[in-house]
């Protein structure tokens, strides 16, 4: 092969979707190239035209036009274009013109229909920019079990119940008969049985036998209400994660009002090799800090499995924050060991990621507590700033690092009554100046931990109730998500650092996952949700119809493959023996992963925009 030809094939076989192709078919459509140079402002492509070429990019760039006129696109260096004419009756649908001197290579229709033998080729150029990004998320999850299998593929027998009436020696005797660890109770007192309480082996031990309890005892007595359930369609993944908030073992699968069976621990775990409700199983056997953060040793590795078995995002960030929420629980238990009861009620909540369930392994504590109404500081404050200290200490030595900037419910701050946290957001959300509006980014994403999670609860019901009926509180954080942007310059390119140990990278977090939490934070907060999982808020995003449907498919996919990059930089590295950070090089990523990290970081600079008209970000002042 000539000295030029091979110039053209060693840059064709950067980018997407040319790196994927055979070397024989790469090497024959490379023979056949023409070459073409427009200048600044040349029409290259004129609507209704014939067009019989691809055209691929070798340096400059181009605009690309809607019918209308409107500006649909930018394209640069490694970027494809006249694609749609040539499966449209080779007529130009999306007009094209150089916005700088551009060289470019002319692919004959030829070779063209010659590529689209690839079927990698083919689902590359025919659908773009939106819908490619939501066909590269669907591949990843297509390719992960517990993202496709039903929970109902765990239950290998008909459910085994009982009537919440029976004593305790029959409750046994059916356990044993059948060889089950846990056994759904009903209420048979109405029309249809319905589920109204659970009693497992270890409720049987401890609340039983420990106690002594006359055979004859109701089983209603030591059952447990509060019950988690998952649905028979919900997936396997699903099932997983309520098991992981929940920290519950054993989990009726229900239809409708029916259970269908029950699955444990141990079933997911068959399913689920990365072991991190194994992980968490262990976390609460731990004695003292010392085991746990021994234990703590293996989150990583926990981490990096999830990762190389293709769990999503989401399963990820709900994984590890539900084993930092355990080790937060069990500290607490180990603190109120040594402590003594709490002399109030109080509840630990977490915030930020934790909170969202969007918890990776580069990650720092966030974390308050809300006490009772009786609070007296003079009389109970000691034992609770002792407590936060216990639990706070025993984070860090698990890897969950101080907080930088004092948000740790060590802060006398940040333990304050449930009377104090409502003046402190009502006070942020009426009178929203520079700190009020940093507050509620950290405050706004908050879930109980431990203790009275109904005191979050109604936290988060007073949050979302008044910054929905606030429109320049809202106008406001909107005019301070807009600060941090996506780093992709006006011809598509990366925008990098210019300076220090992170020089000519891009932080995926700051520019990526941070600046889309803010703003769909926000449209949640119009839309008065509760939510605080980054995917739930979008659901109700799209019940209200606050923004497009096919807005939110796009948020939700943009989001999703920025985070997986991310996960996946932060897992090689951990594999490769380094710090895991969030600050990437462009050249460390596939061709494949730039080329849609700027259709997602597209997204979010639309999505910005978008945000600035909504709510009128622009017209407010700071306070």
């Amino acid at each position: 092969m000539q000295a030029e030809l091979i110039d053209i094939r060693n840059h064709m076989v950067r980018h997407a979707p040319f790196d994927d192709l055979p070397e024989e078919m790469l090497d024959r459509v490379v023979s056949g190239i023409e070459v073409s140079y427009f200048r600044a402002g040349a029409e290259i492509l004129e609507l209704g035209q014939s067009n019989n070429y691809l055209h691929y990019i070798r340096s400059g760039a181009v605009e690309i036009f809607r019918r209308d006129g409107e500006l649909y696109n930018r394209v640069t260096e490694g970027e494809i274009f006249g694609q749609t004419g040539l499966m449209m009756n080779r007529t130009v649908r999306f007009p094209a013109r150089a916005l700088e001197d551009t060289l470019v290579y002319l692919i004959p229709y030829e070779l063209f229909q010659y590529l689209c033998e690839n079927e990698e080729f083919t689902d590359y150029v025919e659908i773009e920019d939106r819908s490619r990004l939501r066909s590269a998320v669907s591949r990843r999850e297509k390719s992960n079990q517990l993202m496709t299998a039903r929970v109902t593929r765990l239950i290998g027998r008909r459910p085994v119940t009982a009537p919440n009436t029976v004593r305790l020696q029959e409750a046994a005797r059916i356990m044993t008969e059948h060889g089950v660890s846990a056994l759904p109770l009903m209420d048979e007192s109405g029309d249809k049985p319905v589920l109204c309480g659970i009693v497992t082996d270890r409720d049987l031990r401890t609340r039983a036998l420990s106690k002594a309890l006359a055979s004859e005892t109701p089983i209603s007595e030591i059952m447990s209400t509060d019950i988690r359930t998952t649905r028979s369609t919900a997936f396997i993944f699903e099932a997983m994660l309520t098991m992981l908030h929940g920290n519950v073992h054993h989990l009726p699968v229900m239809d409708g009002d029916t259970v269908r069976g029950v699955v444990s621990l141990s079933d997911i775990i068959k399913h689920e090799s990365q072991n991190s409700l194994y992980l968490v199983s262990n976390i609460y056997h731990q004695k003292d800090v010392k085991g746990l953060k021994r234990l703590s040793k293996d989150v990583p590795d926990t981490f990096v499995r999830m990762v190389n078995e293709d769990a999503n995002s989401h399963m990820i960030g709900s994984a590890m924050a539900g084993i930092g929420r355990s080790f937060t629980q069990r500290l607490l238990e180990l603190g109120e060991e040594k402590l003594g009861p709490p002399p109030v009620p109080y509840c630990f909540m977490a915030l930020g990621s934790m909170a969202r369930d969007e918890q990776l392994v580069v990650t720092d504590q966030d974390n308050a507590m809300v006490l009772d109404d009786s609070f007296d500081p003079a009389e109970h404050d000691k034992y609770f700033k002792a407590l936060a200290k216990f639990v706070s200490d025993g984070l860090a030595e698990c890897g969950y690092t101080y907080c930088t900037g004092d948000i740790m419910a060590t802060n006398d701050k940040w333990r304050q009554p449930l009377r104090v946290w409502k003046k402190y957001f009502a006070d942020w959300i009426d009178n929203p100046k520079a700190e009020a509006l940093l507050n509620s980014n950290i405050f706004f994403d908050l879930e109980g931990v431990a203790g009275e999670v109904s005191f979050t609860e109604e936290l988060q019901s007073f949050v979302a109730e008044r910054a929905s009926k606030n429109p320049r509180f809202l106008a406001m954080m909107a005019r301070n998500a807009l600060g941090r942007t996506p780093p992709l310059g006006f011809f598509r390119q990366f925008v990098m650092e210019e300076d220090g140990k992170h020089n000519k990278t891009f932080n995926l977090k700051r520019r990526g996952t941070a600046p889309m939490s803010d703003l769909i934070r926000i449209h949640a907060l119009a839309c008065g949700s509760k939510a605080q999982n980054t995917f739930n808020r979008l659901k109700a995003i799209a019940e209200t119809r606050l923004i497009p449907e096919d807005g939110v498919g796009n948020l939700r996919d943009a989001f999703e493959f920025i985070a997986i990059v991310r996960i996946r930089h932060q897992a090689l590295a951990i594999e490769a023996g380094r710090q895991p950070d969030n600050n990437v090089r462009p050249e460390d990523l596939s061709p494949f992963e730039r080329s849609h990290l700027k259709d997602a970081f597209q997204v979010v600079s639309e999505a910005q925009r978008f945000l600035r008209f909504r709510y009128n970000a622009g017209a407010v002042k700071n306070v």
